[in-house]
């Protein structure tokens, strides 16, 4: 049983429901409650008696209880603060973070995880540290206001006020490398450099070149001294995608650095002190590399000391509506034609599967804007746009062979498209189903398809894990 104690705090909440359902939660424990339901009510009480703890709102009629915490802190500059919030973003998440809040809960919160943090607060158990941030971008990199992306805010906002290594995990397509680029545009390190480095798609015997650089004559066709992606991050963030295709001598390697804080170029000898935070990710569940002796479990525990996983897309259809509209807007920006989807279309978007996650929605959203014929989009457009034919275009066809200008020209259904938005945007449509029949035709040989398609093997083996291919069609292992 949990031991009750005698505390008054202050209550700033518009709604008076969820009021009523923190007030009975808090008096049980003991804790006597004043209500205050708008900014000005609150600097009242602050004025006239000395709180514990205060739990508030963010926007009110009469201010935002984010924006004017500095004349909270001028009054009570000792006490704890925790915030509620139904502006379930990223930027809501970071603001608390950024004015030391105790601890901060999106609406809808667990009542009881929210009276334990008030036991913690009113007890001195401190979650956060103080320290200074600079105001936020207006364009954050994240959107998504579900119950699932709360946590991701959450956790990306208790890191960006120190060097702790992150090692986020997610399907592919979840948007890992925006989550390492979050952390790093809105932290301390926002000045320094962002290198990021895919090892999957680096051969394997160039792996600790390219992260730790190489001297002349290192190797054969080492001409000259190359500088590694340490090197290049120092002073700031080194985001390594994909760590768990990382090959085992480089594993060892990027241990020792991570220990030492040094590197040494491959065929050097001068040991280089870097000062760089690591943020590794994987798609991949590295337990069963680590049971096969496929990688350390030194290293996973020294990578895994802050982990974020990344829900997938389908944990989170109510974020498809606001992910859609932004992509859309984007797709307007870049020259595309403006689009609008109707709630029959956004239905149908929220029950696909999206085995692509995200980036899979983003491009399904741009090749929408780009063939869709009128500006209102409804389900019977979306599903005709979205049909294999319509996909493949003529390309697919093998018994009605033509060009593929021939097949451009019918999969845009546009006289003029707009300029600059072509070749990615065809490529996003073609690319999948190229690889596809590649495999298909060469039996799912990687080497095969890779010199028929007339790309490296590694950028091949990438492209598999993008678009999440099946091995099984192909009757062997791609």
């Amino acid at each position: 049983m949990v031991e009750k104690t005698q505390a008054r705090i202050l209550l700033v909440e518009d709604d008076g429901a969820i009021a009523t359902v923190i007030m009975s939660a808090l008096e049980d424990e003991g804790i006597t409650v004043h209500h205050a339901a708008s900014i000005a009510a609150r600097d009242e009480a602050l004025a006239d008696k000395t709180f514990a703890l205060m739990v508030t709102d963010v926007l009110f009629e009469d201010g935002d209880g984010l924006a004017n915490l500095n004349t909270v802190r001028a009054k009570a500059p000792a006490m704890p603060i925790i915030v509620l919030s139904a502006q379930n973003t990223l930027d809501t998440a970071v603001r608390a973070s950024d004015n030391n809040v105790f601890e901060y809960f999106p609406k809808p919160f667990d009542l009881d995880e929210m009276v334990d943090a008030v036991r913690q607060a009113l007890g001195g158990q401190k979650q956060t540290e103080t320290a200074q941030m600079a105001d936020l971008d207006d364009q954050l990199p994240l959107v998504g206001r579900s119950a699932a992306m709360q946590g991701v805010y959450r956790m990306i906002a208790r890191v960006l006020r120190n060097d702790l290594t992150v090692l986020i995990t997610g399907e592919s397509g979840t948007g890992k490398e925006l989550v390492a680029e979050a952390i790093h545009q809105l932290g301390s390190r926002r000045t320094g450099p962002f290198i990021a480095v895919n090892t999957a798609a680096i051969p394997p015997n160039l792996v600790e070149s390219e992260l730790f650089g190489h001297e002349r004559g290192a190797f054969t066709g080492a001409i000259a001294q190359a500088i590694g992606k340490f090197e290049q991050a120092n002073g700031g963030t080194l985001f390594l995608d994909e760590i768990g295709d990382m090959p085992a001598e480089a594993q060892t390697r990027l241990l020792r650095a991570l220990q030492s804080g040094r590197i040494r170029r491959v065929g050097g000898r001068q040991e280089i002190e870097v000062n760089v935070r690591i943020i590794a990710a994987t798609n991949r569940d590295l337990g069963p590399l680590i049971d096969a002796g496929a990688f350390r479990e030194d290293l996973y525990y020294r990578l895994n000391v802050v982990p974020i996983e990344l829900p997938p897309l389908r944990a989170r259809r109510e974020d498809i509506e606001v992910l859609s509209a932004q992509f859309l807007a984007e797709a307007a920006a870049e020259g595309l034609p403006r689009r609008h989807l109707t709630r029959t279309a956004i239905e149908e978007l929220e029950g696909r599967p999206w085995r692509g996650n995200v980036r899979e929605l983003r491009n399904v959203i741009y090749r929408l804007a780009l063939m869709a014929r009128e500006e209102r989009i409804d389900k019977a457009a979306l599903q005709d746009i979205l049909s294999d034919q319509a996909l493949a275009g003529e390309l697919a066809r093998e018994t009605d062979p033509v060009t593929f200008e021939d097949a451009v020209k019918a999969w845009l259904r546009l006289e003029n498209p707009p300029p600059g938005t072509l070749y990615h945007s065809a490529l996003a449509a073609f690319e999948k189903p190229l690889i596809t029949h590649a495999l298909a035709q060469t039996g799912g040989n990687q080497l095969r398809a890779a010199k028929l398609l007339g790309i490296n093997r590694n950028t091949l083996r990438k492209r598999i894990a993008d678009f999440e291919l099946v091995a099984d069609r192909y009757n062997r292992p791609v």
